[in-house]
């Protein structure tokens, strides 16, 4: 399979939204699916707060607003406009909420799929 991905523009204006309900307020996904590359700009509405826990990798840069990145071991970690966090998969479990609604752009792949170290003999 190809997965080298050509030279191309993303016009947001241009990608429909989808609704994804969360366990309180709303997230609006907007998705471009490539090869081994998916591409979201996600808004979330004021008192947003995810209906799961999450173990996929992510790259994640807030945009516009504020948001919490909650882990499952209970540390919050805040990010506002011009911040971003990285993570592989099975690296954390962690979910998304924001107080009065925030902008991210979210891009995951098999290039953060968890890879187990190997010990040499």
């Amino acid at each position: 399979m190809n997965t080298n991905i050509p030279f191309q523009t993303i016009d947001w204006t241009a990608i429909p939204k989808t609704e994804h309900p969360g366990e309180t307020g709303m997230a609006f996904w907007q998705t471009i699916q490539l090869p081994g590359l998916r591409i979201r700009m996600v808004e979330y509405t004021a008192g947003y707060l995810a209906d799961h826990w999450c173990t996929k990798g992510h790259i994640v840069h807030c945009h516009e607003g504020e948001f919490i990145s909650e882990s499952a071991n209970g540390n919050p970690t805040i990010l506002t406009k011009g911040m971003a966090y990285v993570v592989t998969d099975e690296m954390s479990s962690h979910r998304s909420r924001t107080k009065n609604g925030a902008k991210l752009l979210i891009i995951d792949g098999d290039f953060l799929k968890f890879q187990q170290k190997t010990n040499p003999l």
